[in-house]
C-alpha cells in the first residue's frame, strides 16, 4: 500500500470488543455459501459489496467488481500477500484509503468508526468506495460489524481458509446473529453500537 491516506491519524486503537478464546470455535463455520469463483459469487451478491481480506478483495477487483468497502491488512494466513495482490488493491482502485490499528481478535474504535463512515459514503449520493487498511493487527473480525450495519441485501465477502470465499447476505436474521455474537464478546457492546450508529 502507498503511504498516501485520507486519514493522517491511524484511528483510535482502543479495543472496544475482543473475542474470547472460548468463542473462537463459533466463527469456524461460514456465515453463508462458499464460492471458489468470483464470477459465480458476484452473480449471487447484492449491493453494496463489502470485502474483508486482501485475497478476497483482489479476486473481486480482478473480476471487475470494485467493493464499496474493502478491509485489508497486507496478509493472508499470517503471511505477507504477494506484490501482485498489493498492487491491485493500491493502484487507485478505491476513492479513499484510510488506515487503522486493530489488534488480532479485536474490534477497535478506529476500525468501527471508519467502517461506519465508509458505508455511509458508499450508500450516500456520492457512492464513494473506501479501502480500510489495518497497518497493525488484523481485519479478521470486521465481517461481524459489517453484517451488523450494512443495508438489507448487501453482500459481505470474506475468505474461508483453504475453501474459498464466503458470501454473507445482510438481512434481519444475519444482523441478529452477529449482534448475538458481539454481545457475548469481551468489552463494551453498547460502545460498539454507538460507534456503528446501530
Amino acid at each position: 500500500m502507498s503511504d498516501a491516506s485520507d486519514s493522517p491519524d491511524p484511528g483510535d486503537p482502543r479495543v472496544v470488543l475482543s473475542l474470547p478464546e472460548s468463542m473462537r470455535h463459533e466463527l469456524k463455520d461460514p456465515l453463508g455459501p462458499v464460492y471458489t469463483a468470483a464470477d459465480e459469487l458476484l452473480a449471487e451478491s447484492g449491493r453494496p459489496l463489502i470485502a474483508v481480506g486482501d485475497i478476497v478483495t483482489y479476486h473481486l477487483l480482478t473480476g471487475q467488481a470494485r467493493p464499496a468497502v474493502a478491509l485489508v491488512d497486507g496478509k493472508t494466513k499470517r503471511e505477507a500477500v504477494t506484490a501482485e495482490v498489493r498492487e491491485a488493491i493500491d493502484t487507485g482502485a478505491f476513492d479513499r484509503h484510510v488506515t487503522v490499528r486493530n489488534p488480532a481478535a479485536t474490534l477497535t474504535a478506529g476500525l468501527l468508526e471508519e467502517l461506519r463512515a465508509a458505508l455511509d459514503r458508499a450508500t450516500a449520493g456520492e457512492g464513494q468506495s473506501t479501502v480500510i487498511e489495518v497497518t497493525e493487527g488484523e481485519e479478521d473480525l470486521a465481517a461481524l460489524p459489517a453484517l451488523a450495519i450494512a443495508p438489507d441485501g448487501a453482500g459481505i465477502v470474506y475468505g474461508q481458509p483453504d475453501e474459498g470465499m464466503v458470501l454473507a447476505t445482510v438481512d434481519d436474521g444475519a444482523r441478529e446473529g452477529v449482534w448475538d455474537l458481539m454481545e457475548r464478546m469481551d468489552g463494551d457492546v453498547e460502545r460498539a453500537r454507538e460507534l456503528l450508529g446501530a
